[in-house]
């Protein structure tokens, strides 16, 4: 049943999903409609929005185009990266670690403008909704959620269009539109449909449209220099840039030499697989990355939990849950644990591979060639191992005597 709202808050892209959606809140639930477009990379043209807004009826104090690439990078990638968090062992997290920033600009902005709901464009069968549903309940349970997917019957393509079509809804695809169902940011783009619907089916080559194939990346590799202070990577190659440029860059670097290319089948929160393919070019750069300059700054107590802990923390991430209280507790956990990881990370970039070529750090390291070299030392008694082997084998030697194997 349709609940009463006044005003609702609509993440618009301006693309044929969002635009029907606003026309149909506008006839379904005869409310004031206002649009929040989020710039956080996706690299549309974010003012063509706008003016779609504009010729379906909306004021212009009701049209909210936001550039938020610095937030999005700062206060959501960063933190993420920290953990090292992947989802099932490979997928980055590119989409779930978006849309929790722009649930709470919705929100915020319900609040702004007096708007008592909220509207979002995931369907029924995604992540996205909840992602975006328990993003908003978080900051303001009282706004009402409206989905259409769940609700209207345009249930294919044909629908869609002709509703479109009997309401002046712009319906022509921008030049270079692919036909699949894509997301993308500053993090990354993913595909889904058409052909990937079958997991056997190799994607298209046309399908990619940021890093190119391995086999036509340049045949001289590329030697970078990535900075950290505090485990967020804050310079490349001495050169001191913003997060979002840092992102930027590392995305220019590793599509050009073929890094970042995914495709996967995940096990979706909903229930039912999924077979997606994602470019995350700056992302696998910062992992690899990240993973060296912690090996050297990382106490292995701290390590062995942090990497424990990080499937859990990505599944948060994944299933929508960055506002609770357990993500924040680990968050605070993972953060503890980066007060030391600065240093210099020094990677080649050649042909879809991340090659780590040494890792310095001036006063964290805690690497100390005088324990570790395999030339005489005077630090390290060689004798105390047979103790300490001895200790650890302790149980082993009680129940051999007893006639139990192993």
């Amino acid at each position: 049943m349709k609940k009463d709202v006044k005003k609702v808050v609509l993440a618009y892209s301006g693309g044929l999903d969002t635009s029907i959606i606003l026309k149909w809140l506008q006839d379904e639930y005869k409310c004031e409609v206002v649009t929040f477009t989020a710039d956080i990379g996706q690299g549309d043209e974010l003012e063509a929005a706008k003016a779609k807004a504009l010729s379906l009826g909306i004021k212009p104090e009701n049209i909210f185009v936001e550039d938020l690439k610095e937030e999005f990078v700062r206060n959501y990638v960063f933190p993420m990266f920290r953990a090292n968090a992947i989802y099932e062992g490979e997928y980055l997290l590119g989409t779930s670690i978006a849309r929790p920033l722009i649930a709470k600009r919705q929100a915020q902005i319900a609040k702004q403008t007096g708007a008592d709901g909220v509207s979002h464009g995931a369907t029924g069968k995604g992540n996205d909704q909840v992602r975006f549903e328990l993003g908003y309940y978080s900051q303001n349970p009282d706004l009402v959620v409206i989905a259409p997917w769940r609700e209207w019957d345009l249930n294919s393509r044909e629908k869609l269009l002709a509703y479109a079509k009997a309401n002046g809804i712009d319906i022509s695809t921008k030049p270079g539109k692919s036909p699949y169902s894509m997301d993308a940011n500053l993090l990354h783009i993913s595909y889904e449909g058409l052909v990937l619907e079958d997991p056997a089916n190799a994607p298209e080559n046309d399908m990619w449209r940021w890093v190119v194939s391995p086999k036509e990346a340049p045949n001289e590799s590329e030697i970078i220099k990535i900075t950290y202070e505090k485990g967020d990577p804050v310079e490349i190659n001495g050169k001191r840039l913003t997060p979002a440029e840092i992102l930027t860059e590392l995305n220019r670097l590793g599509a050009k030499h073929g890094i970042g290319r995914l495709d996967i089948v995940e096990n979706r929160f909903v229930g039912m697989k999924s077979r997606g393919c994602y470019e995350t070019p700056g992302g696998t750069i910062m992992l690899k990355a990240h993973r060296a300059i912690e090996s050297i700054t990382l106490d292995k107590g701290a390590a062995h939990l942090k990497d424990e802990l990080m499937p859990r923390y990505a599944e948060l991430i994944y299933n929508g849950f960055w506002f609770s209280p357990e993500r924040e507790m680990l968050q605070a956990a993972i953060d503890k644990t980066q007060e030391h990881v600065n240093g210099v990370v020094e990677l080649e970039l050649y042909k879809g591979n991340v090659i780590i070529l040494g890792r310095k750090s001036e006063n964290d390291s805690l690497f100390d060639e005088a324990f570790s070299t395999f030339e005489e030392d005077s630090v390290y008694d060689q004798t105390d191992a047979k103790g300490f082997i001895k200790l650890n084998a302790l149980r082993f030697i009680i129940a051999g005597k007893n006639g139990r194997k192993f």
